[in-house]
């Protein structure tokens, strides 16, 4: 009865879609929700067009063949060759075969791309994509030059104002509600400049939140990349697949972990260590600089463990772009011209510029199916859908990019699947359904982490608790891992778990209290730490982007499945690869080698 009265006291809005996150996967959904006349509001914690989408530099992939001979097959195979044989078959074809079509979709929107002198769209190399199954690098990151992801945010938000998307700026989604069925009815959601607490009811929930970063101290993700979504559906007794691999970008400025595209690669820069070898011919005498970034920040710390690294403590190597022409940086690189200025006091016209690899992309997520709703296991079905909720982007898993992803791929990932998704739920006659009841207890588990923390005024501090969890995964979760090291790190992380039950709030107003907002972050970022620790911990090969030294093998005999992570006991469950594709023949497992 008291939860029924307090719940009559929130008020409660009603939406045919809610979309948590206005990043380029929650616009690229709404857009097609909102053209088909449906009622949609989208969530975000900052303005849609500070998502964290605009940060994405070098392009997105697709195999148009404008410079070079190209076709969706060859990307199919990069894609599950750069998966190490984790990514899923099936959703991987169905990404290659898209990709084409959503980027023509874009240029028509007016995403302005650079263009090739008879107009077609400009195309650069990245790493790990090839032409001929690997023979050679194919041109296939379509460009706007290195600010892909500004303009494909910029275009995607006003064709969103353009459909009269409904914009909620400055919220943040709390908690998912589900009812005694398990399907999902809508989230609770704060408003942060009055700090008031709303239930907002819908027939669809998206989840598009974006990635988790900022578990780690190093990162090139922006500060509201908390891992919210992950949060939410973790709380709500949904598993997380694969957090074990994380992915390091070989290029983030040292000491600043701002990211460098991998189109400076594309162009042609060279990775030089101390002595001005070009080293990665060492590593990889096929694809060279161009290599998958997991190869390549493997090889960058290797030579800086083995003493041939740059600068007074030779903890860093050098990407040199001067023999490229300060016409082409400046036209191609203009952003990397400006960050090489503004965090690293370097002209890169002239001298080259110090590079450590830095945290930069989650694999794992909320498990989904290439429809983008959300599948957990359930009497013996590994993918069970949940109804009422569809999550895409970086913060799903619908393992397109298995153990590692390949450059540009992941504003691919946004676009397909966005798009995907939106056109499923469309395809649900979702208008004429009407809405499920709330169950009593709709705000019961939010009313009482805000209440915990408004009493707790001589708790810990919020970030003082978020810089211990993003040092102990900097230290334990890095580019090499070993299993004493991670051991230790699982008993570290859940030591830091139980503080973060004991945070408190010294201020306790209403009006824009963004002690309040970090605090509740950190609650999703001790979840998708603990997931990524302890899925670690437990995988004892090395694939991807997960490089543990005492098992230096990769072991498809075993280990050729997803990881489950269940927040509940910290327990762990697994499901098969889906290795067969779509239509095409399945790609065997092999040797990587570039």
């Amino acid at each position: 009865m008291e939860a029924l009265k307090t719940m009559a006291k929130l008020a409660t809005r009603k939406f045919d879609v809610v979309i948590v996150g206005a990043g380029g996967s929650g616009m690229r959904a709404s857009l097609q929700l909102a053209q088909a006349g449906l009622n949609v509001a989208v969530l975000s914690k900052v303005f849609p067009t500070r998502s964290h989408t605009v940060a994405a530099q070098g392009g997105i992939g697709a195999s148009l063949g404008n410079m070079s001979e190209d076709n969706w097959h060859y990307h199919f195979f990069d894609t599950v060759k750069g998966s190490d044989w984790l990514g899923d078959q099936d959703a991987i074809e169905f990404m290659c075969r898209e990709a084409p079509k959503v980027v023509y979709e874009l240029e028509h929107l007016g995403m302005p791309f650079d263009r090739n002198a008879d107009g077609t769209i400009y195309q650069r190399p990245f790493g790990g994509h090839t032409a001929n199954y690997g023979e050679k690098p194919v041109q296939r990151a379509c460009a706007a030059a290195d600010r892909t992801g500004h303009a494909l945010l910029h275009t995607l938000y006003q064709q969103n104002v353009k459909a009269r998307t409904q914009f909620f700026v400055e919220w943040m989604a709390l908690d998912l509600i589900r009812d005694a069925e398990g399907d999902v009815v809508g989230v609770t959601a704060l408003e942060m400049e009055t700090g008031e607490l709303y239930i907002l009811q819908a027939k669809t929930v998206l989840m598009a939140t974006g990635g988790a970063g900022r578990i780690f101290a190093a990162s090139t993700n922006a500060f509201i990349n908390t891992g919210d979504g992950l949060g939410m559906a973790a709380r709500a007794g949904i598993p997380l697949e694969d957090m074990e691999f994380w992915q390091f970008h070989p290029t983030g400025v040292a000491g600043a972990g701002v990211l460098l595209t991998e189109g400076c690669r594309g162009e042609g820069a060279i990775l030089r260590n101390c002595n001005g070898e070009a080293f990665m011919a060492r590593y990889a005498p096929t694809l060279k600089d161009l290599a998958p970034r997991d190869f390549v920040s493997r090889s960058m710390d290797q030579e800086i463990k083995e003493g041939r690294g740059c600068g007074p403590n030779k903890d860093y190597v050098l990407l040199d772009m001067t023999h490229l022409g300060t016409e082409t940086i400046l036209k191609r690189l203009p952003s990397v011209f400006e960050i090489g200025h503004n965090f690293a006091n370097v002209d890169i016209t002239k001298e080259p510029i110090p590079v450590v690899p830095t945290i930069h992309y989650q694999m794992g997520g909320i498990p989904t199916n290439i429809n983008g709703q959300v599948v957990v296991p359930k009497d013996g079905n590994p993918n069970t859908i949940i109804n009422g909720l569809y999550a895409v982007g970086e913060c799903s898993c619908v393992s397109v990019h298995g153990a590692n992803r390949l450059g540009t791929n992941s504003l691919l990932d946004l676009v397909v699947f966005g798009r995907a998704a939106g056109n499923h739920i469309i395809d649900t006659a979702l208008k004429q359904k009407n809405f499920k009841d709330l169950p009593a207890d709709s705000a019961d588990r939010t009313l009482a982490r805000l209440a915990r923390l408004d009493s707790a005024r001589d708790g810990e501090y919020s970030q003082g608790v978020a810089n211990d969890i993003r040092a102990c995964m900097q230290k334990h979760a890095g580019v090499f891992r070993t299993q004493a090291s991670m051991d230790e790190g699982v008993a570290k992380i859940k030591a830091i778990a139980e503080r973060v039950g004991r945070i408190g709030l010294k201020d306790n107003s209403k009006v824009f209290n963004t002690a309040r907002i970090e605090a509740l972050e950190v609650e999703n970022l001790i979840e998708a730490a603990q997931a990524t620790m302890i899925s670690a911990a437990a995988r004892p090969e090395s694939r991807g982007a997960h490089a543990h030294n005492d098992y230096p093998s990769r072991d498809d005999a075993n280990w050729m499945k997803h990881t489950l992570w269940y927040s509940e006991d910290n327990r762990l469950d697994y499901k098969p690869v889906k290795l067969q594709p779509l239509t095409v023949e399945s790609v065997p497992p092999k040797v990587r080698t570039f």
